[in-house]
């Protein structure tokens, strides 16, 4: 059996000196950096335009879900940031199916379907372009009520 490294075809080893920051791991370490703050900022003044919740008072009855801002450092090629994202979401493992909630769906790609995508794009010779979206809503309006705090 051939392999590469016996052909002596080995992937090569890039080092870079630039230094790697870390994400946060709880509210308390991100309030200490302005670009986390920054990206919470513009997470909120999304899911605000995008009309994403209405602000009630809950029920006495209705379980109410915790949230959790999530970090990620987005970097380009060579290592550096890029962007710094934070996300709002909700702790949905403490719902209860049948009560809070009555069937889930998770829309996902296939690995299968973009290679196909792009092989027509190849074959076609078209421009291929890379997208980055803020903030995309998949799923359709919920039609439970749910409490989110």
């Amino acid at each position: 059996m051939q392999t590469k490294s016996k052909h002596g075809v080995f992937k090569p080893k890039i080092y870079s000196a630039i230094t790697l920051e870390t994400k946060p791991l709880t509210f308390k370490q991100e309030e200490k950096f302005t670009h986390w703050q920054q990206a919470m900022q513009l997470e909120y003044q999304a899911l605000i335009q995008n009309s994403t919740w209405i602000l009630v008072p809950p029920a006495p009855s209705q379980s109410i879900i915790g949230c959790k801002w999530v970090f990620k450092i987005k970097r380009k090629q060579d290592g550096s940031v890029e962007i710094y994202k934070a996300r709002l979401v909700a702790k949905g493992f403490n719902q209860v199916e049948g009560l809070d909630y009555f069937e889930t769906f998770s829309p996902v790609v296939k690995p299968t379907t973009i290679r196909c995508v792009i092989a027509i794009v190849v074959i076609n010779k078209w421009p291929l372009k890379q997208l980055d979206v803020n903030n995309a809503f998949l799923n359709e309006e919920l039609e439970e009520t749910v409490f989110m705090s």
